[in-house]
């Protein structure tokens, strides 16, 4: 059963993950030629960006979200911070 506490989870750890890939993992591939950050997390932010985007349609009627609340919160999922966001602003 999908319920708002285990969004929330998946929320903060997509945030975490994409800041990381954006924060540590991009830099370092391009200006040191590592890819090491981007192969250990790219894989798991891939599964938790899938994850969020699934458990946010399913959540969408028994949260009541309107369209236009619904739309943010997918954009969100694209958004450095917008999880954190989302978090705040309709998980609370």
């Amino acid at each position: 059963m999908i319920t708002l506490k285990n969004f929330k989870t998946i929320a903060l750890l997509e945030g975490i993950s994409y800041l990381l890939l954006l924060g540590i993992g991009s830099p370092l591939k391009h200006f040191t030629g590592n890819d090491i950050v981007v192969r250990l997390l790219g894989m798991p932010h891939g599964l938790l960006f899938v994850t969020y985007i699934l458990m946010a349609f399913l959540l969408k009627e028994k949260q009541n979200w309107n369209l236009s609340a619904f739309g943010i919160i997918l954009v969100c999922s694209i958004i450095p911070f917008g999880t954190f966001y989302v978090d705040k602003k309709y998980l609370t």
